[in-house]
């Protein structure tokens, strides 16, 4: 998902479906459907140039459309699986997962201006604000892979220690601590951005597929298709106390923390009787 605090869109990529659903948070309902897409696995919205970019896992396409109109303005082949969407504010370039292992680099107009080769398919990756690294979940390779920008070479790797399937990444640059979170076990990471090194390890709710950290109240959120989030207080950058779990539903896994607007947007998908629905969480402090 991907948000547009300036209007209250809530952009989901509904890959079940082969779209994009344009939701009013203010209204609470839908008001556009982009339809025609290939598995959409990423989606982003680009507020100053009033774009969206979405990415496609079936044809590994990128996919740039106006962001009012939602007309089609390039296609932007990558050649496979197509996933995770991130933007760096500082050098206006859109850096995408895809394929059995890479990130392109993408100029904001949709131009391609370079790969980053990995080992193994990225899965959620996070970007420093105020250095150049970029922090890789690869799952495949039970690690964290290490990007730097200016050379787009990984420069180190970081073992998840038998804890496997590390696909949501978080981070807090300010404490130099990076949150992953495995579903085999299923458990958060906390780990050292110096280091690598695994300074905590926390239960976290199953089939866990989003995390957020939540600087100003020192707080992670965690979604999981188990049917809960986990809400972990940070009381230092090595302490950390669990607070429990707020239940969702079953397959209720995707997610959002719109942080100006002090809320948590859960994607339930369809299950059973059930209709697909994006659940609102306001956050207590």
């Amino acid at each position: 998902m991907s948000f547009d605090s300036r209007t209250g869109r809530l952009f989901v990529a509904a890959l079940g479906n082969n779209t994009v659903e344009v939701v009013d948070i203010n209204q609470r309902k839908r008001t556009s459907t982009i339809p025609g897409l290939h598995e959409p696995q990423g989606v982003l919205y680009l507020p100053d140039v009033n774009r969206l970019y979405v990415a496609n896992g079936d044809t590994g396409s990128v996919e740039l459309f106006d962001g009012t109109s939602f007309r089609l303005l390039s296609t932007v082949n990558l050649g496979s699986d197509a996933d995770n969407v991130r933007f760096d504010p500082v050098r206006k370039e859109v850096y995408v997962g895809y394929g059995r292992g890479a990130l392109a680099i993408l100029g904001e107009d949709g131009s391609h201006i370079a790969d980053v080769k990995l080992d193994a398919h990225p899965e959620s990756f996070q970007l420093e604000q105020k250095g150049s690294r970029i922090f890789i979940n690869l799952p495949d390779s039970k690690k964290v892979a290490v990007v730097d920008r200016n050379t787009r070479t990984v420069i180190a790797n970081w073992s998840t220690q038998g804890a496997l399937a590390n696909f949501p990444m978080a981070l807090d640059e300010q404490n130099h601590r990076l949150f992953v979170v495995c579903r085999r076990p299923a458990e958060m990471l906390v780990l050292d951005t110096a280091s690598g090194a695994i300074v905590a390890r926390l239960p976290a709710v199953g089939d866990c597929d989003d995390v957020f950290y939540e600087a100003d109240a020192k707080r992670l959120y965690a979604s999981g298709g188990e049917g809960g989030v986990t809400i972990v207080q940070q009381d230092s950058p090595d302490k950390y106390k669990d607070m429990g779990e707020v239940h969702t539903r079953k397959g209720a896994r995707t997610s959002f923390f719109a942080r100006a607007h002090h809320s948590l947007y859960i994607a339930a998908r369809q299950e059973d009787a059930q209709p697909a629905a994006i659940y609102v969480y306001a956050v207590q402090h």
